[in-house]
């Protein structure tokens, strides 16, 4: 597969041989560089029909990944779960390091400025355009018992404009795609 399709989500690992170049965004946030076009101009024509979105998350390093989870299982334990449901819970929040499409590059949250827009104004633009800059809502409404993962309005994927505009127009998520 090409580097804009591989699948990475709580059975498939990010390949051993996978690397990344990282540029870093103007909040401090970092994405694989090879997608940084398409969504610097998302963003600018975004911005440019009054929708402010932010990067709230890009690339994560495996320490990072690790401790999402730490903290997520902590918040379950501490709302009186056993330690190993709160295990279980959190792995439907976050994924285990090595199963993270942030740890790719390749994804991003995108979330509003909170100032400018709101996060519905957010979604909404995203569900409509993202897919034309190459872009997919990776955990879609009605995908979780595929996918393993909640839906997320703020979750997107890059995946290459001509796997996008498929994934788009066939309602179907990313694991259905490549099992084509």
């Amino acid at each position: 597969l090409p580097w804009n399709l591989i699948l990475v989500n709580q059975d498939h690992a990010i390949p051993d041989n996978w690397s990344q170049e990282l540029t870093t965004l103007s909040n401090g946030t970092q994405v694989d560089s090879r997608i940084y076009p398409e969504l610097q101009q998302m963003f600018d024509d975004m911005r440019a029909q009054g929708v402010y979105p932010v990067v709230a998350s890009g690339y994560r390093s495996a320490e990072k990944q690790q401790s999402l989870m730490d903290d997520k299982i902590k918040e379950f334990i501490d709302q009186g779960e056993s330690a190993a449901q709160a295990k279980k819970d959190a792995k439907k929040w976050v994924n285990p390091v090595g199963y993270s499409e942030h740890q790719t590059g390749l994804a991003v949250d995108i979330n509003a400025d909170g100032v400018n827009s709101t996060g519905e104004e957010v979604y909404a633009w995203l569900k409509e355009h993202a897919w034309e800059y190459g872009f997919i809502l990776r955990y879609p409404d009605g995908k979780t018992d595929i996918t393993g993962t909640d839906y997320e309005p703020w979750h997107y994927r890059y995946v290459g404009k001509d796997a996008a505009k498929v994934i788009h127009k066939k309602g179907i998520c990313l694991e259905e795609y490549l099992a084509k």
